[in-house]
């Protein structure tokens, strides 16, 4: 499909055919912008087809039907071939330099329009490595400035330690978590970091090797026991992990790290000394619980255990998402028997549609309404809110649920042709919404759209059955595949969650982890982008300035990683409504790419 976008990007460095609309220009910024169903962009060298790549390559299709004849017909096709693709570069990189040529050629037609994944991938196994903690603060350099209003912790959770002795870890997931903490006061920057203390951390630097099974990675039997205890160990029940490396969670005004099993951590945000470790299931009864709980102003915590699934809230409805990714729980309990990972008894299993469940959150009722939609997998959702007796619903969704596979330790270091071909086997995830029309009865009529925000473009359809099928609204305009799709998305969180609101903050994919930060509109569909070159920035976290009246009012950090030798680590702040850069605090010290985090204002 024809891009019916605009991007205001600086000229392509040396009329590069290949640069995907300013990618890879350090400091990259830019706006795409809606415009209509007759676009003229200002830059897409990548996407411009001529008349006279048209007019040849009908003379092959003629030359083609001979072909078969003779081998040199076919040796002769495929140097003009190669020869009409050469020259196709260069006409692309010479419309950079004429005036006024880009504007007078005609526009492709729409089927020699597509969108191709990257070629040669920056290899980003450095960032899939071992590092060491520091654990005292060490001051930043600061490049620009941090704006003195920001007081408080930018705090971020991932895996950093992939190996005890000679033992490996399999998947990015099962790296032991390495808390990070970057403390602003004043303009200043200081960082910190230092490993949760685990049992399962404890355990295995104790005995120098992989004891406590990971999501990804089944521990071996001790290797000191007879061969009868090690044949016996394999019929014991899989512990679930306590490696709390997915986020940072807040309950009751304690902070936590947590992953998606039934242990978390409270923990010292000032210090990150690791505190006291909670068993959810000896509070509720629930064999697992989400990373990523939805808070009241009031503090008040939703949670969602056992499902493996995701969950939306809005002002009175908590929206579970019931996904066709399945835990096969008999393979995972005898997951040890067969030699085999917790991850392997998880799958995609399309051949089942998507299914919304809404539970009144004040009264637990479960509404009797059925919501289904096409088969698609989420990780995260964006924000949900009510209107006209509808809940609008939006999520980063994934057409293909199989996207954990290629996200093993293997994958990721790899370089070249072959991490070319892991991105091209992962699903990309985009912004979605759904619209949940809760007041469905026997009277409602079969076959009509129920859908009556006029805002968005979504369908909620009743079949004879009484089910209602959805269809997903776009929320993002054509041409936006080239960044990769979105995930981490991010809002004002403080003052809109639950309510109708109107921007959102993300990680662009243009590779197996994020490589741009995006900010998207929704009303209008337009979006900005902050990319370097060889940069790779973590989940936005927006944070408002005091007393702000405007959504976007506010500034963006993320944390910036690189895989490039001798490249600081920095904190990026970006004015969060015209998406620029405001400042930077770099710290010479090795981090790798992680999850979640949060702010604490002091």
């Amino acid at each position: 499909m024809p891009c019916s976008c605009q991007a205001r990007v600086p000229a392509c460095p040396a009329g590069s055919a290949s640069c995907p609309a300013g990618a890879g220009i350090p400091g990259f910024y830019s706006e795409m912008m809606m415009s209509g169903s007759s676009p003229q962009p200002i830059h897409r060298c990548w996407l411009h087809t001529i008349i006279l790549h048209q007019y040849l390559r009908l003379t092959i299709s003629d030359l083609m039907l001979s072909s078969k004849r003779n081998m040199f017909s076919k040796i002769f096709l495929s140097a003009i071939s190669l020869l009409l693709a050469n020259l196709q570069r260069f006409l692309c990189s010479l419309m950079q330099f004429v005036p006024g040529l880009r504007n007078s050629l005609p526009n492709p037609s729409k089927e020699q329009i597509t969108f191709r994944s990257p070629r040669g991938l920056q290899c980003i196994s450095p960032l899939m490595q071992t590092v060491e903690e520091t654990p005292q603060p060490i001051p930043a350099k600061i490049k620009g400035h941090i704006p003195k209003w920001i007081n408080g912790n930018l705090l971020r959770n991932g895996p950093g330690k992939f190996e005890f002795g000679e033992e490996k870890f399999n998947h990015w997931f099962d790296g032991m978590a390495l808390l990070h903490q970057f403390q602003l006061e004043n303009g200043t920057v200081t960082y910190r970091s230092k490993f949760l203390q685990s049992s399962s951390y404890l355990t295995n630097s104790q005995h120098n090797r992989i004891v406590a099974s990971e999501f990804g990675t089944l521990a071996m039997p001790d290797p000191c026991k007879s061969v009868f205890e090690r044949f016996m160990s394999r019929f014991e029940m899989p512990q679930p992990s306590d490696n709390a490396s997915v986020n940072y969670v807040v309950y009751k005004g304690d902070y936590y790290v947590s992953n998606e099993t039934i242990f978390m951590y409270k923990v010292d945000p000032e210090t990150l000394e690791t505190k006291e470790k909670v068993d959810w299931s000896k509070f509720v009864a629930v064999n697992g619980a989400t990373a990523h709980p939805h808070y009241e102003p009031d503090g008040t915590t939703y949670n969602m255990g056992n499902s493996y699934g995701k969950h939306g809230m809005s002002e009175n409805y908590i929206i579970f998402i019931e996904q066709p990714i399945k835990l096969n729980l008999l393979q995972i309990i005898t997951s040890k028997l067969c030699g085999k990972s917790i991850f392997e008894g998880i799958s995609w299993e399309p051949q089942y549609n998507t299914c919304f469940h809404v539970v009144n959150k004040h009264t637990g009722e479960v509404l009797p309404g059925q919501w289904y939609s096409k088969p698609f997998a989420t990780f995260h959702q964006i924000n949900a809110f009510e209107d006209c007796g509808c809940v609008v619903l939006d999520l980063c969704c994934q057409d293909d649920g199989t996207t954990l596979t290629a996200y093993k330790l293997q994958n990721l270091r790899r370089s070249g042709e072959g991490l070319d071909q892991v991105y091209d086997s992962v699903s990309r995830s985009f912004p979605r919404r759904f619209v949940l029309p809760l007041n469905v009865n026997s009277d409602t009529p079969v076959g009509m759209n129920l859908n009556p925000l006029p805002y968005t473009l979504a369908r909620a359809v009743k079949d004879a059955d009484g089910k209602v099928w959805c269809t997903h609204e776009n929320l993002y305009p054509e041409g936006f595949e080239k960044v990769g799709g979105l995930e981490f998305p991010q809002i004002n969180y403080s003052q809109y969650n639950g309510r109708r609101y109107r921007y959102f903050y993300g990680c662009g994919f243009g590779h197996l982890v994020g490589d741009s930060l995006i900010k998207v509109d929704v009303e209008t569909k337009n979006f900005k982008i902050w990319q370097e070159d060889g940069s790779f920035p973590s989940e936005p976290v927006f944070v408002p300035v005091p007393n702000a009246t405007a959504e976007d009012s506010g500034v963006i950090l993320s944390v910036v990683v690189s895989p490039t030798e001798n490249q600081s680590a920095f904190l990026l702040v970006l004015d969060a409504e015209t998406f620029r850069e405001l400042g930077r605090a770099e710290v010479a010290v090795q981090m790798p790419y992680g999850f979640h985090g949060i702010f604490t204002s002091h």
